[in-house]
């Protein structure tokens, strides 16, 4: 039985292991300065600082907008390995759907009849909607930024890394050669090593002409990059558009419900006089309400019809003298809604 052995160039071989002696000895020399180096014109050494730092920097931004579109590390590496096997993964329930979910079970085992059951209900379901449009945004924001970065990293930074790669082979045969030169004793020798050094410095200056043409592309892919990063604003800010709105419609819904009020904690007002922000509470201006000034509730109240706010002990509001005054209330207003609340029951905190 004949068995066919695979070709084996035993002169390349024997070729290249001398190839890699020799830049082994020539780095080795360089190292320790007993070996001239070959410079690169300094144009050359600035595109290729820029290389470096555009590959440093666009690494991190790509992991660091992962991180923060998709926080938990197990299911980053989940998505990692379906995107290698090219495979579709299944569809994944964001934390806020699943808040969604377990809100709307619970109002519905409260009973959708109750004024808590039936506001579980409705905040269930608008944070089931935040979710969807936070999953809209991620995978809008991994098209339209995260892959380009991405395919600029996998390929045209890994050619660039390869081509200064086998330039710095070339470099290193061309001061091997250099170094053959000037130790050649023999007319015969000092020839052959004149012939090896002309044809080192053509494929050294050939493989720089390569790689520097690939370093000065360079810019105008950031220019294309810069695309990438305006289309992942535009993203955010319907995103953020998207569940201002969703919030924006919860909070008139609740307030059609009924029940208890939304209100502004001591911690706000405390919090901002520490930062020197005095007028304002949880970033609302007091400016912005005429005629207000700023109440702690002393104990909470309970409103006897919907022409009054209900209280809870320890919060700031706003108030102001009622039109004609009142002895025993005035005006409150708490976030959107305002209404009556009794003098006795607040400590003005405004002269």
């Amino acid at each position: 039985m004949n068995i066919k052995m695979p070709d084996f160039d035993v002169k390349k071989f024997v070729k290249d292991a001398g190839s890699t002696l020799s830049r082994v000895v020539q780095l080795t020399e360089e190292k320790l300065g007993t070996s001239e180096k070959t410079e690169m014109d300094r144009h050359f050494e600035h595109l290729s600082e820029r290389s470096d730092c555009a590959r440093t920097w666009t690494d991190k931004i790509v992991r660091d907008t992962e991180a923060a579109l998709i926080p938990n590390p197990a299911n980053r590496v989940e998505d990692f390995i379906f995107e290698k096997m090219e495979k579709q993964k299944s569809k994944r329930l964001s934390n806020l759907e699943y808040l969604g979910l377990d809100m709307i079970e619970g109002g519905g085992e409260f009973g959708q009849d109750g004024a808590y059951g039936s506001a579980l209900i409705k905040v269930g379901q608008a944070e089931q909607k935040l979710g969807s449009c936070e999953r809209d945004f991620i995978g809008s924001a991994g098209m339209c930024f995260i892959q380009p970065l991405k395919k600029f990293l996998e390929g045209e930074m890994k050619t660039i890394t390869k081509e200064k790669g086998i330039l710095e082979s070339k470099r290193l045969d061309l001061d091997a050669c250099k170094n053959r030169v000037r130790k050649a004793r023999s007319m015969l020798g000092q020839q052959t090593a004149e012939r090896d050094l002309r044809v080192a410095q053509s494929e050294f200056d050939r493989q720089a002409e390569i790689t520097k043409l690939l370093l000065e592309g360079i810019s105008t892919t950031q220019a294309t990059h810069l695309r990438h990063l305006h289309a992942f604003v535009e993203s955010q800010v319907r995103y953020y558009g998207q569940c201002n709105k969703i919030m924006n419609d919860l909070q008139r819904e609740l307030v059609s419900l009924g029940g208890p009020q939304p209100y502004v904690p001591v911690a706000g007002y405390e919090d901002d006089e520490a930062n020197g922000l005095s007028g304002r509470v949880n970033n609302i201006e007091l400016g912005g309400n005429p005629g207000y000034k700023r109440a702690r509730v002393l104990c909470s109240y309970d409103a006897k019809d919907g022409t009054e706010l209900n209280l809870t002990a320890n919060e700031v509001i706003f108030v102001c003298e009622c039109n004609p005054p009142n002895s025993d209330y005035m005006n409150g207003k708490q976030g959107l809604l305002k209404g009556l609340v009794p003098k006795a029951f607040l400590e003005l905190l405004d002269d």
